[in-house]
């Protein structure tokens, strides 16, 4: 009877016959979702952690991955040079080939032309 006027009034007694103000069944849900939340809190944070450190590894591999696509961008362009200075130098060499044929064109000439000198020299000196 006296636990009916407490209930009636919103007192009630728990296991251990203390006083409370919640009726027993209200408090071990009250406790159970506090148990809940607290398993929720610890499973977000470290979800949290794996996200970091998730994060941080994509972070290193972005700069490892563009660590790379400089290195690549460089030897590229350093071919691209050697091949504009091969190509270059090709130009000068085919240049200096025309030259030298140039000049060996004028020394068979001037060879032709003493030869034939020396041919009349010799056909005025056998005359005399």
């Amino acid at each position: 009877m006296a636990q009916a006027a407490l209930g009636a009034a919103g007192l009630h007694f728990d296991e251990l016959n203390k006083l409370r103000v919640l009726e027993p069944e209200v408090a071990a849900q009250t406790a159970q979702l506090r148990e809940e939340c607290r398993a929720f809190v610890d499973k977000t944070a470290e979800f949290q952690k794996i996200v970091g450190s998730l994060v941080e590894l994509v972070d290193q591999l972005a700069k490892a991955a563009e660590s790379e696509k400089m290195k690549a961008i460089g030897a590229r362009n350093l071919l691209k040079s050697i091949a504009k200075q091969r190509e270059a130098q090709e130009q000068q060499l085919q240049a200096l080939i025309a030259e030298k044929k140039m000049q060996l064109e004028r020394y068979r000439i001037e060879y032709e032309t003493l030869c034939k000198v020396e041919a009349d020299q010799n056909e005025f000196i056998d005359q005399n």
